[in-house]
C-alpha cells in the first residue's frame, strides 16, 4: 500500500475514535497491511488518485469498512462475524481471510460513496422547524439537498427531547436525545405540508438489499445507531409518511422547487452534504437560492438551513438564512454548532420573534 493510502486509513481511525467507535479505530489501521499486494483489490486502491482518498472526497477507508460490514450484516462471512461486535474473535485473522475470499464483493463496495443518512442530525432540523414555525406561523414546504435515503425528510414525525422539553410526537418511533447545550429549543409544533429531497445516488430503502447497504455504512460497535436507522427506515416506509427523494443533480432540481407558495414557509436544508459540492457548484446553488429569496414575501418566506463543516471546531456550523429579512436582502443567523453525528448540539438561536433595530 502507498504511504498516502496508509495515512488515509490512519486518519480515519483517529476520526472514528473521536466519534466513539473504538472498534473502527482498531480495525482500520490493520487493513492496508492485510491486502495482498498482487490482488485486484490492492491494484484498485493503489491506482486511486491520492488527493481523493480522504473523507473530504471519496472516503476510501469508509468504503472499505462498509464492504466488510455488509458481508457481516448479510451473514456471508462467518469468520468476520465471529470477530465483529458483540463477538471478540481474532479480528486480524478474520479480516485477512475475508479480504482474500470475498474480493469481488469488496471491489464492488468501493464503487459506492458512504451514505450514513445519520438520523441524529434530524435533531437540529426539528429545533429549526419549531423555530421557523414560531417566527412565521406557517406550514412548511421542505427541500433537502443530499437526502441520501430520505430518512431525515421525516424529521416532523420524530421527537427531540432537550432541557426537559419534547418537540414532536410523544409516541414518535424515533426519539432523539442529544447532549443539549446553550439555549433552550423553541417549542412551537411544526407542520410539514410537503417533504421532498434530491440525491445524485439515492438509496431506495424499500429494496431490502439497498436498506442493508445503508446500514453497512454505520459502524459495527454502534448498535444504537443501527437500531435508530432501522426505526427511521420503517418510518420512511410507513403509509402515513409521504416524503419523496428524487434522483438527480441538486442544481438541476432546485429551480423546480423555488417558486414561492402562498401561505407557506419554504425550508431548504442540507446536513453534511453541501460541503461535498464543488466550489463552483456551491456558488451556483447559493445564487439560485438568493435569487429565489429576492422573490420571497412575508406570506411566502424562504429559509435556508445548513449543518456543514466550516473549518472551525468543534463539530459543524448551524447556519440559517432568511428571506425576506429585517434588512434589505437576506438575514443570516448563527444557530450554533452540532456534532457531525448529532451526539450534541450547542444551540445559540436567538428568540424567533427578534427584530433588528
Amino acid at each position: 500500500m502507498t504511504p498516502a493510502l496508509e495515512q488515509a486509513f490512519h486518519s480515519q481511525a483517529i476520526a472514528c475514535e473521536t466519534l466513539d467507535s473504538p472498534f473502527m479505530a482498531r480495525m482500520l489501521p490493520m487493513l492496508p497491511g492485510l491486502i495482498d499486494p498482487e490482488s485486484a483489490l490492492a491494484k484498485t486502491l493503489q491506482n486511486w488518485p491520492e488527493d481523493r482518498l480522504g473523507p473530504a472526497h471519496d472516503s476510501i477507508p469508509l468504503r472499505r469498512a462498509s464492504g466488510l460490514h455488509l458481508l457481516h450484516l448479510s451473514h456471508l462471512s462467518p469468520e468476520l462475524s465471529a470477530a465483529y461486535p458483540p463477538n471478540s474473535g481474532d479480528l486480524e485473522d478474520a479480516l485477512a481471510h475475508t479480504l482474500k475470499t470475498h474480493e469481488p464483493a469488496l471491489l464492488k463496495a468501493l464503487e459506492n460513496p458512504p451514505q450514513t443518512n445519520e438520523v441524529r442530525r434530524a435533531a437540529a432540523l426539528i429545533a429549526t422547524g419549531h423555530w421557523l414555525t414560531a417566527r412565521f406561523g406557517k406550514p412548511l414546504i421542505t427541500s433537502e439537498v443530499g437526502a441520501s435515503a430520505g430518512l431525515n425528510l421525516n424529521w416532523d414525525f420524530m421527537a427531540l427531547t432537550a432541557r426537559g422539553k419534547t418537540l414532536g410526537p410523544l409516541n414518535a418511533p424515533v426519539h432523539l436525545k442529544p447532549d443539549w447545550q446553550g439555549e433552550d429549543p423553541t417549542l412551537c409544533p411544526a407542520y410539514v405540508a410537503e417533504a421532498r429531497g434530491v440525491d445524485i445516488s439515492p438509496i431506495d430503502v424499500s429494496d431490502p438489499a439497498q436498506a442493508l447497504r445503508l446500514q453497512s455504512y454505520l459502524w459495527p460497535d454502534q448498535a444504537e445507531r443501527l437500531e435508530r436507522t432501522r426505526a427511521a427506515i420503517d418510518l420512511f416506509l410507513a403509509p402515513d409518511t409521504e416524503a419523496i427523494v428524487h434522483q438527480g443533480d441538486a442544481l438541476a432540481w432546485l429551480p423546480t422547487r423555488l417558486t414561492p407558495r402562498a401561505g407557506h414557509c419554504h425550508l431548504i436544508y442540507s446536513t453534511v452534504a453541501w460541503q461535498y459540492l464543488s466550489e463552483p457548484a456551491q456558488a451556483r446553488g447559493a445564487k439560485l437560492i438568493s435569487e429565489a429569496g429576492a422573490k420571497a414575501t412575508p406570506d411566502s418566506p424562504l429559509a435556508w438551513f445548513t449543518m456543514e463543516a466550516d473549518g472551525q471546531r468543534p463539530g459543524a456550523a448551524l447556519t440559517l438564512r432568511l428571506w425576506p429579512g429585517d434588512i434589505p436582502g437576506d438575514l443570516k443567523i448563527s444557530m450554533g454548532r452540532a456534532d457531525f453525528h448529532g451526539r450534541w448540539i450547542d444551540w445559540q438561536a436567538p428568540d424567533p420573534t427578534f427584530r433588528l433595530p
